[in-house]
């Protein structure tokens, strides 16, 4: 290859600032030329790449000197200096040898040593954090209703050395090679969550890889619609979820499903407090959805999935269930199942269902059962259902990189339980705890939204003791007991942020029983209490309400009763 007509506004120059350059071997040494301008030039130095050989009669009879040479780089002089040529390797290959050994050991030391160290070396600052995070579970009572505890078996799994591995694509179909057991891994839990929740292979698939159930719902969206499609789903006030689409009272989108597609809500009877399935049908005739979506995340009672099959058909809708909070009951049979009537189901893996913190998709194959409008919409009407190629894509790669494989496993670890009869026990004592908390606060003049519940949690609606959800949670937080507001959706259609959301599986998952909850009550009731009187000597504004809190001694106290309480239960995966 002829570089000689190549012209370069770089250039590589040295200059010798020595009066007598040190003879040189041929053998020994290559001419580095750049240019042909420099071909002929006497003054330049060639560029060492072999050892030269010693000379050693040179050796005895000069005197050590160096070499001082200066180069330039884009313009800059740049000066070095080394030995002559005789000189540059004055040690014998041996210690040369050695001192590459001790290079490569030197490296692997180093390589140990940044990945074997222990959290708290390694980052003592956020261990130090986490320590205090580990206590405030263990020392507080979480009622938080999509919060749960994971069991040891399932944080050694979330911690392993599978997050190292990158697996976009399906089992059998990966984009990177040294899938061989992470595919075994993502087989297994597709077994196992079809076995969790009694289904036919030959009619239902599983996709495992969603992040989280929001991202889940989404995939479903994107795969089934097209930009401007319309969903609907129950109102969030009413005790519904973000991701099934919502519009502030501004007429915000506040969801990606609001912002890509067209969503219409229906809303719970205000003064029952139950889903009003006879105003859902008559909006649904009117709005035609293309996806009908039931369930929530505030919603206390039991899911008339016959009722919506019977909407849905009537509108041509796809049925979706978003069973996040109530896939723990479902799996163990403890509530009806949407199984039974729907089309795709999805959940998160980490609530009642005590796993790792992620989202699942459940979608029908096979024969379809029944004719829906969305198939012939799209100009696909097949006798057989298309949601497993559609619903795959959609979750890779459209709305998502390389699944969490770290996450996979736990989830294979917890769906394995969730088939066990002692989960099943587990999901039993956590509805008992939600009935016995409720009549607990029913007993003591609580009012409760809908009166009660069927799962496994309440709200409380605490509007007649003039509280707002956000200022009583702060106190309870303060207390060491974690519930979060909630809105309630009351008379005339108007809303009130004046709830609180109570769950009971995770207290449950740390032994607590319904006399256990009786006790929370009483904390509850007196959280509430203290927030009163805050209110009525510090005023209604949350600044001034917040201010009022401090250094309250009311406070103290029950948070000194709550932490000895909750310290007399294990927490799962923790040995101390």
């Amino acid at each position: 290859m002829d570089f000689s007509d190549c012209q370069s506004g770089l250039s590589l120059a040295f200059r010798s600032r020595s009066s007598t350059p040190a003879p040189l071997n041929p053998g020994d040494a290559i001419s580095g030329q750049l240019g042909a301008s420099h071909r002929s030039s006497s003054s330049s130095i060639p560029l060492q790449l072999l050892e030269p050989k010693n000379d050693r009669s040179r050796e005895s009879d000069e005197e050590e000197s160096s070499e001082e040479e200066e180069f330039r780089i884009l313009g800059h002089s740049m000066c070095l200096k080394r030995q002559r040529d005789g000189q540059l390797l004055p040690n014998s290959n041996g210690a040369k040898r050695i001192a590459v050994e001790q290079g490569v050991e030197a490296r692997r030391a180093a390589v140990k040593a940044w990945g074997n160290q222990a959290l708290s070396v390694a980052d003592p600052e956020i261990h130090d954090i986490m320590e205090k995070e580990k206590q405030r579970q263990c020392k507080g009572i979480e009622l938080i209703a999509s919060e749960n505890f994971v069991c040891k078996a399932v944080m050694e799994a979330l911690g392993s050395h599978l997050t190292n591995k990158y697996s976009e694509g399906m089992p059998g179909s990966r984009n990177y090679t040294g899938n061989e057991h992470i595919d075994q891994i993502e087989f297994l839990c597709y077994k196992r969550a079809l076995e969790a929740f009694h289904l036919d292979s030959d009619k239902w698939g599983v996709n495992v890889q969603p992040y989280s159930c929001t991202s889940a719902n989404f995939a479903v969206y994107t795969g089934l619609l097209l930009p401007g499609d319309r969903i609907m789903g129950l109102d969030s006030p009413s005790g519904g979820h973000l991701s099934h689409g919502y519009y502030a009272p501004s007429g915000k989108k506040v969801s990606a499903a609001s912002i890509f597609f067209e969503t219409f809500p229906y809303k719970v009877n205000p003064q029952t407090g139950y889903v009003d399935y006879d105003k859902l049908e008559e909006k649904a005739l009117d709005y035609r959805p293309k996806i009908l979506i039931c369930g929530g995340s505030a919603y206390p009672r039991e899911w008339d999935y016959a009722r919506f099959r019977q909407v849905a058909d009537k509108c041509g809708s796809v049925l979706m269930c978003d069973m996040a909070h109530i896939s723990g009951l479902v799996a163990a049979k403890e509530c009806a199942s949407p199984f039974d009537y729907c089309d795709i189901v999805t959940s998160t893996t980490h609530k009642s269902l005590r796993g790792p913190r992620g989202g699942i998709i459940f979608y029908r194959k096979g024969v379809k059962l029944r004719k829906q409008g969305l198939s012939s919409s799209h100009g696909h009407d097949t006798a057989n259902y298309d949601f497993e190629e559609r619903i795959n894509f959609s979750v890779y790669p459209t709305t998502q990189g390389g699944p969490h494989n770290n996450h996979i496993a736990a989830l294979a670890i917890a769906l394995k339980q969730v088939a066990s009869l002692e989960y099943r026990a587990y999901i039993q004592q956590v509805k008992k705890n939600a009935q016995a908390l409720a009549s607990a606060l029913l007993r003591r003049k609580c009012r409760l939204v809908t009166g009660g519940t069927d799962n496994h949690l309440l709200v409380w609606d605490l509007t007649p003791l003039g509280l707002s959800g956000k200022n009583y949670e702060k106190v309870c937080e303060m207390c060491r007991i974690s519930v979060n507001k909630a809105a309630i959706f009351g008379e005339n259609g108007a809303i009130s942020l004046g709830g609180a959301r109570i769950g009971t599986p995770a207290m449950t998952s740390r032994g607590c029983i319904e006399s256990d909850f009786d006790t929370v009550a009483d904390f509850l009731l007196r959280a509430a209490q203290i927030a009163i009187g805050a209110r009525r000597e510090h005023g209604k504004s949350q600044r001034d309400f917040l201010k009022g809190l401090q250094n309250n001694k009311d406070i103290v106290e029950l948070r000194n009763r709550v932490e000895a309480f909750a310290s007399q239960f294990a927490m799962p995966g923790i040995d101390s």
